[in-house]
């Protein structure tokens, strides 16, 4: 089933995509989380004429990439988030809410998939590259910052995320192992099921042997 997805979907594809997946995920999954919608003819080329007018305010020669880069480099984008005590955020910043805040705060109209990052998942400070032009690209600062806080230094950040991973194997070790039954009994179990059962013997030898008996 062709659905357009609403949102960015990990593993399955950004804002405005047009994407192909099972019935049954779109229709107990996408749909009714609004994360995508069915994708009719109408609302296809909708979409190819919004790229249409995106595409024409990207740069068309190195030189425009250039002078493009220069206002990015200089540019710092922040994101406040929910986050957990570890970084951790509750959800993720996306190549697309990249994309729209390079237009909100810089008006520059970039393509998210030139943006080459995955979805953030922690805070911190990062450089996320942007491929402008061939050979023209730019690194654009970029803070995630907890809501209401500020952001902690650069050896917090690494405690908090070294705490976490911890705290992650701490809980791995501490699931039970499974018990299931000893090698031995596997190896006994197999042997039996192997070796055949006897037949009933044919009741003519029986016969036989009794008549011999006599």
């Amino acid at each position: 089933m062709d659905v357009i997805l609403l949102k960015d979907v990990e593993k399955v594809g950004l804002r405005g995509d047009v994407v192909s997946v099972a019935r049954g995920y779109a229709r107990n999954f996408l749909l009714p989380r609004r994360l995508a919608e069915e994708a009719t003819s109408a609302r296809v080329a909708e979409l190819q004429k919004r790229d249409a007018r995106v595409a024409r305010h990207e740069a068309k020669t190195a030189d425009q990439a250039q002078a493009i880069a220069a206002a990015l480099g200089k540019t710092e984008l922040r994101f406040e988030v929910k986050a957990g005590p570890t970084g951790s955020l509750f959800g993720s910043v996306t190549p697309t809410d990249i994309a729209d805040e390079l237009w909100s705060q810089a008006k520059v109209r970039i393509d998210r998939r030139k943006i080459g990052v995955d979805n953030i998942k922690r805070i911190g400070r990062y450089q996320v590259p942007i491929d402008l032009f061939q050979d023209v690209k730019v690194e654009v600062t970029t803070l995630v910052i907890p809501e209401g806080g500020e952001l902690p230094s650069e050896e917090e950040l690494a405690a908090m995320e070294a705490s976490e991973h911890k705290a992650e194997a701490e809980a791995e070790a501490a699931e039970p192992a499974h018990e299931g039954p000893a090698i031995e009994e596997i190896l006994a179990s197999e042997e039996e099921a192997e070796e055949p059962a006897p037949a009933d013997e044919p009741e003519w030898r029986a016969d036989a042997e009794a008549a011999l008996n006599d």
